[in-house]
């Protein structure tokens, strides 16, 4: 059946699970770990084959680059550059939480996450099991743990139904919280646009940035 569940629920116990997680991404292995919208199948984001592996787990090509989640805004400007103030204020709010901005990443990292066009997607969910493990990894290209097609893992053994042994660990920490996958939002244009309604509805953007902030419905 594929990669170890190991459980991740109780702060107090999961040490041995996180460290289980944090030695298969440091040797360039796939992992499975609970976030507050979905589960998600990850990898060491500066690590490209790591990240390649992420993609073949899915069946899904590089013109399909995974977002990246990070432990915290603090680690934004190391991975991005001409972050525009309303992106950063949508972070500041939003963060943790449900909420993937699109910005241009830096020139000078040495990753490959796919045909990005210069761009990457970043993250930090508001998961205390997610951010045990991002503390000690560092960013990990993540993207929802399930075989393209098929409904996103809201559970550790969903996702090991679908991704088997192409994952080496799985960390379960029970039903995900919000069972529905981040908004997306794309801050490398002249106004915000919105790729994707999840957990964060249009409105409560607004209330952030002003509605002038985000461009039409019509793109």
């Amino acid at each position: 059946m594929g990669g170890v569940i190991l459980p991740c629920t109780d702060p107090q116990q999961w040490g041995p699970s996180i460290d289980a997680a944090v030695d298969a991404v440091s040797r360039g292995a796939v992992v499975v770990l609970p976030t507050d919208t979905v589960y998600g199948v990850g990898a060491d984001a500066f690590n490209p084959a790591a990240v390649a592996a992420v993609l073949a787990a899915k069946g899904r090509g590089r013109q399909m680059p995974p977002p990246v989640l990070i432990p915290d805004v603090r680690t934004v400007d190391g991975l991005a550059r001409d972050v525009p103030a309303p992106a950063r204020a949508l972070m500041e709010a939003c963060w943790p939480g449900a909420l993937t901005v699109i910005v241009n990443a830096q020139p000078s990292l040495a990753w490959d996450l796919g045909e990005t066009g210069g761009t990457v997607a970043l993250r930090v969910p508001s998961h205390d099991a997610a951010l045990a493990l991002l503390r000690r990894t560092g960013p990990l290209a993540v993207t929802s743990a399930n075989r393209t097609g098929e409904p996103a893992a809201t559970t550790a053994s969903a996702a090991q139904s679908q991704l088997g042994d192409a994952v080496a660990v799985y960390l379960d920490a029970g039903d995900s919280p919000l069972g529905v996958a981040s908004t997306i939002v794309d801050a490398t244009g002249e106004r915000l646009r919105i790729v994707r309604e999840g957990g964060i509805a249009r409105a409560e953007l607004a209330v952030i940035v002003g509605e002038d902030a985000l461009a039409g419905d019509d793109g």
